[in-house]
C-alpha cells in the first residue's frame, strides 16, 4: 500500500455519494491505496452509506473512522492516525476526483528520500453538469495556478488536494486542532511543514473538482471566521510574512475603519454584492462582492484582536 486518502466529513452525504465512487474508480492499482472516511458523527445517513460501500468494495480499500471531532483539523488528524500507507492524500467530501488523481500523487512521492508535499489542481464547479463539462473540456477550466508553476508556498497548501508523507506530518504534530472554526488550519500546517524543510510542489495534472457553490450570505460568514483564524495563525507564528500574506496589515485595518464609518457607502456595496447570485467578473456587482467579502474578513480580524489570546475559537 502506497497511499492513504483521508476524507473528513460531516453531513455531506449528497456529495459523498458522488465523491466516494470517484475515489474507488481510479487508474491506480486498488491494492496501492486505501480511503479513510473520518466522520464527525453525521446524522444524515453517512454511516449507513459508507458501511454499505465497504461491504461492496472491501475493508482493505475503505475504512470508516467516526468520532466526536471538533472540526476538520481533528478529523484529519484521526485520519492520519488511522492511515496505513506512508503517504497521506487529503481531500474533502465535496471534491470529485479525476480518475488518475491517486496515481498522480503516488508518482509525486516516488523519490522516497525527498521531503516534499504535492498540491494538485483543484477546480471549482457549480453543479454536476459543470463538473462534467470541465472534466471533458479542459479548455473550460480556470485553474488557480499556471501549468508552468512547479513550486508553491505555504499560502497555497490547500488540503482539498494535497499529499504529504505521514512521517513528515507526524514530525510537525499534524493539524492544530485549536482551529475549530472556518479557515487556515491547512495553511498553518503548510507553514510548519515548509519551515521544517518540506518543499511544496504543484502538479497541474493531479486534478479534482470542488463541488460546493457557496452563496453570498454563507460566504460572508465564512470570511469573518477566516479573519478570526488569521489572528490565531499570527499569534502562533508572529511572522511578518503571515501578516502580509493574510491581509492583516495597517492598510487593510485602516480601510476597514473608513468603510465602517461610511455606512451609506457600505450598505450600497452590500446591496450591489447581493444583487446577483453569481456576478460575472469585471462587473460592478462582482467588484462590490469582493469588497464586501474583504470588509467582513477584516471585521473578523478586528473582533479576534480585541479578544484575549486563546479566546477566539469560532
Amino acid at each position: 500500500m502506497e497511499l492513504s486518502v483521508v476524507v473528513p466529513t460531516y453531513n455531506r452525504i449528497d456529495t459523498l455519494r458522488v465523491v466516494l465512487p470517484s475515489l474507488l474508480d481510479q487508474t491506480a492499482d486498488p491494492r496501492a491505496y486505501e480511503i479513510v472516511i473520518a466522520d464527525s458523527r453525521s446524522d444524515d445517513g453517512t454511516e449507513a452509506f459508507v458501511r454499505s460501500t465497504i461491504a461492496a468494495a472491501g475493508a482493505q480499500r475503505l475504512r470508516y473512522v467516526p468520532g466526536p471531532y471538533t472540526g476538520r483539523a481533528a478529523a484529519r488528524n484521526a485520519g492520519i492516525a488511522a492511515a496505513r500507507a506512508p503517504v497521506v492524500l487529503f481531500t474533502d467530501a465535496d471534491i470529485i476526483a479525476s480518475r488518475d488523481l491517486i496515481e498522480r500523487h503516488v508518482l509525486g512521492h516516488v523519490t522516497k528520500d525527498e521531503r516534499l508535499a504535492v498540491v494538485g489542481c483543484e477546480l471549482q464547479v457549480r453543479s454536476l453538469d459543470d463538473y462534467r463539462q470541465q472534466r471533458d473540456e479542459p479548455a473550460t477550466r480556470k485553474p488557480l495556478h499556471p501549468r508552468t508553476r512547479d513550486k508553491l508556498s505555504w499560502l497555497y497548501f490547500l488540503t482539498g488536494n494535497a499529499s504529504v508523507r505521514r512521517d513528515d506530518l507526524q514530525a510537525v504534530g499534524g493539524f492544530d486542532e485549536s482551529f475549530t472554526g472556518y479557515g487556515h488550519e491547512d495553511l498553518e500546517l503548510g507553514y510548519r511543514l515548509e519551515k521544517s524543510g518540506v518543499e511544496i510542489r504543484y502538479d497541474p495534472a493531479a486534478v479534482n473538482y470542488h463541488w460546493h457553490p457557496v452563496g453570498y450570505g454563507e460566504q460572508i460568514g465564512r470570511m469573518e471566521l477566516a479573519g478570526v483564524s488569521t489572528v490565531r495563525f499570527y499569534r502562533k507564528h508572529p511572522d511578518f510574512a503571515v501578516k502580509a500574506n493574510l491581509g492583516m496589515t495597517p492598510v487593510s485595518l485602516a480601510l476597514h475603519s473608513l468603510l465602517a464609518a461610511a455606512k451609506p457607502v457600505r450598505e450600497a456595496i452590500e446591496r450591489a454584492g447581493a444583487s446577483v447570485e453569481a456576478p460575472k467578473k469585471n462587473t460592478w456587482p462582482y467588484v462590490a462582492r469582493q469588497i464586501a467579502y474583504q470588509y467582513h474578513y477584516v471585521t473578523g480580524v478586528k473582533r479576534a484582536l480585541r479578544e484575549p489570546v486563546g479566546a477566539s475559537k469560532r
